[in-house]
């Protein structure tokens, strides 16, 4: 079943318009490079300006970040404090007990207890977020078995991405694009967790924020944002105004003929 979605490729912010392109690759494995994949399957669409995104989870898993759940031993801590993680519409999260037992691991036990406690001292006070600011980003970016639908990975956890702003750093110096590792869902959270020098945050995450890479089965890790030039808007327009000049120009031919349809027929009447 697909769970792909439809975005309009092209966004205004700032004043300026820019085009989102998703890069459709194979499924990834532990054993990628993503530097191998972005060689292959981005590089030769790009140009000068070009920002290159990679979403978090696909990045993961070429560091072998994805974990058969089969394989994740269950602490007695980690059933109980999944059974508290409150219920959100993009996932799972930490809900359940292999994600949690994932983020402990990630974290360590004593944060993640504190954590926790700080998080139900703040529920009480009508406060949201605390847990995730006191565990931590790689506690946040656990994705929990069944978060993607593609196998194998509908069966795995997905811990965060090791190392992401230096991942960035690395592909900018080779590659000599912009980059930047993002945190995606389908209800409007964008966020940049690492990015080349010369990414502006707030840019790229606003960019993204609608998520024309899709959370479902497209297979598109990785995305171009680019600027659209002025001459191509210029086209774009003009072309739209030839349109409007062919149809205007049709409609009054239609409604000439009609009206001498109607005289000649007035005359012939009379």
């Amino acid at each position: 079943m697909s769970h792909s979605k439809t975005t309009d490729p092209i966004i205004t912010l700032y004043g300026a318009r820019f085009l989102r392109i998703p890069i459709k690759t194979r499924i990834l494995e532990p054993t990628d490079s993503i530097s191998d994949i972005i060689r292959e399957y981005a590089i030769p669409q790009m140009i000068a300006g070009d920002i290159l995104t990679i979403s978090e989870s696909p990045l993961a898993i070429t560091q072998g970040r994805a974990i058969p759940v089969s394989e994740i031993k269950v602490s007695p801590l980690a059933k109980l404090l999944s059974h508290y993680v409150a219920k959100v519409p993009y996932g799972i999260g930490l809900g359940s007990a292999t994600s949690m037992q994932c983020a402990i691991e990630e974290t360590g036990q004593c944060r993640i207890m504190f954590a926790a406690f700080i998080g139900a001292l703040g529920k009480l006070c009508g406060r949201k977020g605390d847990f995730y600011r006191i565990a931590g980003m790689q506690a946040a970016l656990v994705d929990a078995a069944t978060t993607s639908p593609v196998p194998p990975y509908n069966e795995t956890v997905i811990k965060g991405p090791l190392n992401p702003q230096k991942v960035c750093e690395e592909l900018n110096a080779e590659f000599g694009f912009g980059f930047a590792v993002m945190d995606i869902n389908d209800i409007g959270g964008s966020w940049m967790i690492g990015g080349s020098k010369g990414v502006s945050k707030h840019f790229i995450e606003a960019a993204m924020k609608d998520n024309p890479q899709g959370q479902g089965d497209e297979l598109t890790p990785l995305c171009i944002v680019r600027k659209v030039a002025a001459d191509i808007l210029s086209a774009e327009t003009s072309a739209t105004d030839e349109t409007s000049v062919a149809t205007a120009t049709t409609t009054d031919e239609t409604s000439v003929a009609t009206a001498t349809t109607t005289d000649e027929t007035s005359v012939a009447t009379e």
